[in-house]
């Protein structure tokens, strides 16, 4: 899962919505540099990590590329399962996309001066260019994974995955809606157990 759908899973209260994207960005164990609610999400989101890694329905997906894309093809899964939620997001929510990602940038605005470094040049730039949003646009991938992959030592054209992807577009995107609704129980399950102790 990528930032979108880590954020909307972590429920519907602000603080635990910065720590889903924060679990991108905070390493190491939690000290209690942020509060109770953000650093139990940031722990639910490494938990959500290591459960989606066991599911299926991501195996299957990984087994479509064979090597050297093999490789990256956890980050388009990413990548992708975030278009497929946001395309279809009314499916899961009742609040607009737009909506939940404009009051999300106002949320996380509020922590700007404890943010890394990477976290805050995220706050500072996606309610400018609507990044969250943009996943939704089938068109806006090439260039999100092309930006993805020139992020490594050795540059990678990660948006050369996405002729894979096209060939199974129709049972990714049915893999995908039976993923997500069982990842929504983890995640309430997830911050509930984390939070009662």
């Amino acid at each position: 899962m990528n930032y979108l759908a880590h954020i909307a899973l972590s429920g519907g209260h602000p603080e635990h919505q910065v720590g889903g994207l924060l679990g991108d960005f905070v390493r190491g164990p939690l000290t209690g540099r942020f509060s109770t609610r953000i650093e139990a999400s940031i722990q639910s989101h490494r938990q959500l990590d290591a459960y989606v890694d066991q599911q299926p329905e991501l195996g299957v997906f990984l087994q479509r590329f064979t090597s050297p894309m093999r490789r990256y093809a956890g980050i388009v899964a990413d990548v992708f399962y975030d278009h497929l939620l946001a395309a279809d997001w009314r499916s899961y929510y009742q609040q607009s996309l737009e909506d939940f990602c404009q009051n999300f940038y106002r949320h996380l605005a509020v922590y700007n001066q404890q943010l890394p470094p990477r976290a805050l040049q995220f706050s500072q730039h996606a309610p400018q260019i609507g990044w969250l949003q943009s996943y939704a646009q089938r068109e806006n991938l090439p260039l999100i994974l092309q930006r993805i992959g020139q992020r490594f030592r050795r540059p990678v054209a990660l948006q050369d995955a996405l002729s894979i992807v096209e060939q199974h577009n129709a049972a990714i995107s049915n893999e995908f809606h039976q993923l997500y609704p069982r990842l929504q129980v983890f995640m309430r399950h997830s911050l509930h157990e984390i939070e009662l102790h």
